[in-house]
C-alpha cells in the first residue's frame, strides 16, 4: 500500500482543443475533488485560443499550460510534460474526451493499492472499444498483436496501445524515453522499471468535438516506434542471434544431407534424408538458442526437457514447410535439391523464430 497523499499530475496533450477544454477539466475536478492534483496541458501552439482557455480557467482550477512553438507531435509534448510534471504520480490522457475522466479515480486507486503502474484499459474484462467500426476494431486488434508479437514486454497487458494510463515517475528514474507517433505507453511497458502493473476497465467514448489527429502518418509511426523499441530493447539482436545460430544450424543440415543423399537418390530416400538431417540441425540450433539466444528467458518457463520438447513441436511446422518446399522446387521446378533445402531452411525460418519466441522461451 502506497501514501495516499502522494500528488498526481495528469498530463494532456492539445492542439486545437479549445472547445473540450472546460467539460474536460470540470469532469476531472468532479472526479477527483478532494485528490492532491494538478493538469498540466501541453500545447502545440494550437491556432484556436486552446492555450487562452486554459489559463482562463486556471483562475478556478489547479491547472497550467506550456506552449510549444518549436515542436510538434503528442508523443513529444508527453515527454516534455513528464520533465516539467510536479506529481508523484504521473497520468496521460487525451483531450477529446474519448477517455472519460471518471476513470482517473480508479486508476489512482490502484496505483495507491501498490501498483507501479495502472492502464486504462479497453480489453480486460468490463471494457470496451463503444461503437467502433468493424474495420477499426480489426485494426487496433492487429496493432496490439503486433505490439505482443514483437515486443516481448508488453505481453503482460491486454491494452498494451492505451492512451490513458496512470504510474508512479520512479518507474521513469535513469529512463530515456523516444517514442515516435502516438503510443508512449509502449514505451514504459519495455523501458521502465514497473513491476506490478493494472488494467482497469473503461468504455472508449467517441470524440464530441473537433477533428481526429489519426491519419496514415500515425499507422507509418507506429511500425516505425515498433521497430525502434526493437532495438532499443535488444529484440532486435535477439532476431540477429536467432539468424546466426540458424546459419550454423543451416551448415549441419545442409552437410548431413550431402553425406546421406546421392545425387540419384529417389524422392521418398531424399525426404527421409532431409528430415534427418533437419532433426540434426534442430537440436544443434535448440541447445544453441537456449544458451546463447533466449538465456535470459530460463527462469519463465519449464525445464531444459521441456524447452527442447516445445521446440521440436514447434520446429514440426517448421519441417512441413521446410520438406514441402525441397519437394516442390526439385521435383516440380527441377531445382538442384541443396537449392531447394536452403530456400526451405529461409522459409521456415519465420515460423520458429516467431512461436518459439513466443511460446518455448516466452516473456
Amino acid at each position: 500500500m502506497k501514501n495516499t497523499n502522494q500528488h498526481l499530475t495528469i498530463v494532456i496533450p492539445t492542439y486545437n482543443e479549445s472547445v473540450n477544454i472546460q467539460p474536460l477539466i470540470e469532469r476531472i475536478h468532479q472526479n477527483l475533488v478532494g485528490n492532491s492534483y494538478d493538469v498540466l496541458i501541453v500545447d502545440d501552439n494550437s491556432p484556436d485560443g486552446t492555450s487562452d482557455r486554459v489559463r482562463d480557467l486556471a483562475a478556478t482550477y489547479p491547472i497550467s499550460v506550456v506552449v510549444r512553438k518549436d515542436k510538434r507531435g503528442l508523443a513529444s509534448a508527453v515527454v516534455d510534460g513528464f520533465q516539467l510534471a510536479k506529481g508523484d504520480f504521473l497520468a496521460v490522457m487525451d483531450a477529446d474526451l474519448q477517455h472519460p475522466p471518471e476513470i482517473l479515480s480508479q486508476l489512482l486507486d490502484a496505483a495507491n493499492g501498490g501498483a507501479d503502474l495502472v492502464i486504462a484499459s479497453r480489453y480486460v474484462k468490463g471494457g470496451s472499444v463503444g461503437n467502433w467500426s468493424a474495420l477499426r476494431r480489426f485494426i487496433s486488434a492487429g496493432a496490439g498483436w503486433l505490439a505482443h508479437l514483437v515486443l516481448p514486454s508488453t505481453r503482460k497487458v491486454k491494452d498494451p496501445m492505451s492512451g490513458c494510463f496512470l504510474f508512479d515517475r520512479e518507474i521513469l528514474s535513469g529512463v530515456t524515453l523516444s517514442p515516435v507517433g502516438y503510443k508512449i505507453l509502449l514505451e514504459i511497458l519495455c523501458l521502465s522499471k514497473a513491476q506490478k502493473v493494472a488494467e482497469v476497465p473503461y468504455r472508449f467514448e467517441n470524440r464530441r468535438a473537433g477533428k481526429t489527429k489519426l491519419s496514415m502518418i500515425t499507422q507509418t509511426d507506429y511500425i516505425r516506434h515498433l521497430l525502434s523499441l526493437m532495438w532499443r530493447c535488444g529484440e532486435a539482436a535477439r532476431i540477429i542471434k536467432f539468424m546466426s545460430v540458424g546459419a550454423t544450424g543451416a551448415v549441419v543440415n545442409l552437410s548431413l544431407l550431402a553425406l546421406l543423399t546421392d545425387n540419384e537418390a529417389p524422392l521418398v530416400e531424399l525426404l527421409v534424408s532431409g528430415a534427418l538431417a533437419f532433426e540434426a540441425a534442430v537440436i544443434w540450433n535448440f541447445i544453441l538458442n537456449d544458451h546463447f539466444t533466449f538465456r535470459d528467458r530460463h527462469r519463465s518457463v519449464g525445464g531444459f526437457f521441456g524447452r527442447l520438447w516445445r521446440f521440436n513441436v514447434i520446429s514440426l511446422g517448421g519441417l512441413g514447410i521446410y520438406l514441402g518446399t525441397l519437394a516442390l522446387l526439385t521435383e516440380t521446378l527441377g531445382l538442384f535439391y541443396i537449392v531447394s533445402a536452403a530456400i526451405g531452411i529461409v522459409a521456415a525460418f519465420g515460423w520458429n523464430f516467431l512461436v518459439n519466441n513466443w511460446w518455448t522461451w516466452r516473456e
